[in-house]
């Protein structure tokens, strides 16, 4: 008898009766990563602000998760959907449904809030973007590929790859008018850094919400689960750093510093959601389509010091529209290969079946 790894278990009759109803069309997926992309540089702007405001760019991921977490813990108590979600956790975990340190996702959240909140004001929401972008589009083909999101492996087929490469080209062009009005490059490279990984990891933290919440039955336990996780990492680091430095200036009255956490909620739920229908690459190209909207809006109607807004950033974004496209279309199989391979390809198939035929 075969023994199943426990990583691989099915999920029981009842979360796969309630998963099976999320699952959704491409179209429709697709529209909804791109909406829940467009909340990405609005956050950032937030989480940034605060960053600065407080002069603690840990302090500002500590108040956007803690708010997260009172908010999805509110709504999971009040949902009955959501209470019965929640009284999964254990079980699954008990059972092993899927490997437990899954549960670690939200640190990779943490990392990411916490890179919005110490770099989007050195570098803006632009170069941010392009940043986390970058790695984010890398990683989601390693991540498809080793099959760790709830869809299981998905080929790295030459479209795919065109499209990933497509986006990156796209990003770069879309910010490259900030690229060149920055007085010190080499000054930004060490900063880029912390956004690039944050990126990278965060198509392993939508697989991961994703595989949690096939066996936890919705996106609001897995959404819960990342806030805690998050949050209990985010608050020590800042308690050492309190004890290490001391505080830094005092919260500010104005609501809207407030909001990052829950818009993490929206961010992180919805993504735990479509990763079962779209995968972990088309997620996080959707995604990035919202993030550059969402950012060429945010310079145009709230321009911070700075903003350039030019041609390129315009059709940047365009070609990185076409990229998704490029990257979803369902193509036939082998749409990338050469004409020659394709006459090679047809010259064996003539051979073999001209050799199977009777000889009359």
């Amino acid at each position: 008898m075969v023994k199943v790894p426990p990583s691989s278990r099915p999920a029981s009759r009842s979360t796969s009766r309630s998963t099976s109803r999320t699952s959704l069309p491409l179209l429709t997926g697709l529209l909804l990563a791109v909406a829940t992309g467009l909340v990405i540089p609005l956050q950032g702007r937030i989480n940034g602000a605060l960053g600065a405001t407080l002069d603690d760019g840990i302090a500002a991921a500590v108040v956007s998760f803690t708010t997260g977490l009172v908010l999805i813990a509110a709504i999971g108590l009040a949902v009955p959907k959501g209470r019965a979600a929640l009284r999964q956790i254990l079980p699954a975990l008990k059972e092993r449904s899927f490997p437990r340190f899954y549960v670690l996702a939200g640190g990779i959240g943490a990392l990411f809030v916490f890179a919005q909140s110490f770099t989007v004001g050195l570098l803006g929401v632009a170069l941010f973007t392009v940043a986390a972008v970058t790695g984010q589009t890398l990683s989601g083909l390693l991540v498809d590929r080793l099959g760790i999101g709830p869809g299981g492996k998905r080929s790295i087929t030459g479209v795919r790859i065109l499209g990933s490469v497509l986006t990156i080209a796209a990003v770069v062009w879309a910010v490259s008018p900030r690229l060149g009005a920055a007085t010190d490059v080499g000054s930004l490279v060490l900063p880029i850094l912390l956004p690039v990984v944050a990126g990278c990891l965060m198509s392993f933290q939508q697989a991961m919400n994703g595989t949690a919440t096939v066996h936890y039955g919705s996106p609001i336990a897995a959404t819960l689960v990342n806030f805690v996780a998050g949050a209990v990492i985010l608050w020590v680091a800042w308690l050492i750093k309190l004890l290490l430095v001391g505080p830094g200036h005092a919260l500010p009255a104005e609501w809207w510093y407030y909001l990052g956490g829950p818009m993490g909620c929206v961010f992180i739920g919805l993504a735990a959601l479509l990763v079962r229908s779209l995968g972990v690459l088309v997620t996080g190209l959707g995604m990035i389509a919202g993030q550059l909207l969402g950012s060429l809006a945010l310079d145009l109607v709230v321009p911070a010091p700075g903003t350039v807004v030019a041609l390129p950033t315009v059709l940047g974004t365009l070609l990185t529209l076409s990229a998704i496209i490029v990257a979803t279309l369902p193509w036939p199989r082998g749409a990338l290969a050469s004409r020659g391979s394709v006459r090679g390809q047809a010259g064996q198939s003539r051979k073999k079946d001209s050799g199977q035929r009777p000889v009359g």
